[in-house]
């Protein structure tokens, strides 16, 4: 493991990362406002366990493929894109909860944006890069444990605090809703904002930079 200063400097480094917004934290709210808080909490753990693909990924060295083969970048991250923008578009056809009173639906939109998260986060390569790129920064080639070893602990660290900065991004969303959520126009507003925000999300991985 890096020295304690490094260490102390990894875990200052990711706090930061962590709780900037990002892609993973508006799909968490967009989540949450469509569907309600449960289903964000869902989410959140989907794309906890989503990133675990990437954090064994990047332990057996595999996320350098990205950096060798750009047209399997491109691909993932348009697929990736693609599915977000599904996931959006469906959320603006389905109908509002308030107008199906079934007492199964919450937990029903929780188990489906659990897995749909977890899709979503392995078709994300930029969070592959981002364990490729930032992990290094804090490996002691020199240490007690190997290199993947290190690469696993710090990958866990890193993946943990990513997922309390969503949890307390769908608390608070949660919050807030939980006072709108009176009316079935209401909840239908709130799901078609959560749709144009994965739309949205979709529109903006897809065309951004690599």
């Amino acid at each position: 493991m890096p020295s304690t200063e490094l260490f102390i400097a990894f875990l200052a480094t990711t706090a930061i990362f962590a709780y900037i917004p990002g892609p993973a934290m508006l799909y968490a709210a967009a989540q949450t406002i469509a569907r309600g808080r449960g289903a964000g909490l869902m989410a959140s753990l989907g794309i906890h366990l989503g990133c675990y693909v990437h954090v064994i990924a990047a332990a057996a060295g595999l996320s350098v493929l990205f950096h060798a083969v750009p047209m399997l970048y491109m691909a993932v991250k348009f697929a990736g894109a693609a599915y977000l923008i599904w996931l959006g578009i469906s959320l603006f056809r389905a109908k509002a909860q308030g107008e199906v009173a079934l007492p199964g639906i919450e937990v029903k939109s929780g188990r489906r944006a659990f897995f749909e998260s977890i899709s979503v986060e392995v078709l994300n390569p930029k969070t592959a890069i981002f364990f490729m790129a930032f992990l290094p920064q804090f490996i002691d080639a020199s240490a007690a444990f190997p290199v993947w070893v290190q690469f696993v602990i710090l990958g866990t660290i890193v993946n943990l605090m990513f997922s309390s900065a969503d949890i307390v991004c769908v608390i608070l969303a949660g919050a807030v809703i939980s006072r709108l959520r009176r009316s079935s126009h209401a909840q239908r507003l709130m799901q078609r904002a959560g749709g144009a925000m994965l739309v949205g999300l979709g529109a903006h991985l897809a065309f951004q930079k690599s």
